[in-house]
């Protein structure tokens, strides 16, 4: 029986060593035989197997110049205790085969640190996204008010109604551009004394706003 993932609470993590070509069943034998009645019946371990409290024991192993080398994990869904005590057996392990060899217990890992670690950092980033998103929304609706407010503000001015800031007939200078576009762009930075053309020809208006008044082009 396979343990269930969600039960599982720790990784034992292993590095193997062999002074021989051993296969990932001489070492999973080993492990078995040299564990049983070493830490009393209830832990052992193809009764827990077989109860699904602890994992497969998953082995990667190669060969190399002779020797062999590698890797093993087993999740465990005891108590810490019970656990440590697992790691410990596995560790004693001292022959693969034919072979001397060397178990070493790199880490045991707490899963559910692992993936509480994992939850807060995915969580981050949730918030992080929805904070983001919030933000730009607000400023689109600011902008859209914004806007709303420069269209509200523009005048229409003179006989010729001309597209103007509110201030053409107040200020002692006016700002003259081409269209109602460019009054518009002004107003965005708070410059509210332009008049538009609006138009190829140039109008009676303008040409008296520039006898009145300091005139830009």
């Amino acid at each position: 029986m396979s343990i269930d993932p969600s039960s599982a609470k720790y990784l034992i993590k292993a590095k193997i060593k062999a002074d021989g070509t051993v296969e990932k069943s001489d070492v999973i034998g080993a492990i078995f035989g040299q564990t049983e009645g070493l830490m009393g019946e209830e832990l052992d371990l193809r009764d827990l197997q077989k109860s699904a409290r602890i994992g497969r024991i998953e082995v990667d192993i190669v060969q190399k110049k002779g020797k062999s080398e590698g890797t093993l994990t087993l999740t465990s869904a005891l108590e810490k205790v019970e656990t440590a005590i697992i790691a410990a057996g596995i560790e004693s392990v001292d022959r693969i085969g034919p072979c001397k060899a060397e178990i070493t217990i790199e880490k045991v890992e707490d899963i559910r640190v692992v993936k509480r670690r994992n939850v807060i950092e995915r969580a981050k980033e949730i918030l992080t996204n929805m904070i983001k998103e919030s933000r730009e929304e607000l400023e689109d609706i600011a902008e859209a008010i914004r806007q709303s407010v420069q269209v509200e503000e523009i005048v229409y001015y003179g006989k010729d109604h001309l597209p103007a800031g509110p201030n053409v007939e107040k200020s002692d200078a006016v700002i003259i551009v081409e269209g109602r576009n460019d009054v518009l762009n002004l107003l965005k930075h708070g410059i509210k004394n332009a008049i538009a053309v609006d138009g190829t020809n140039i109008p009676q208006t303008i040409i008296d706003l520039c006898n009145e008044k300091i005139a830009t082009a």
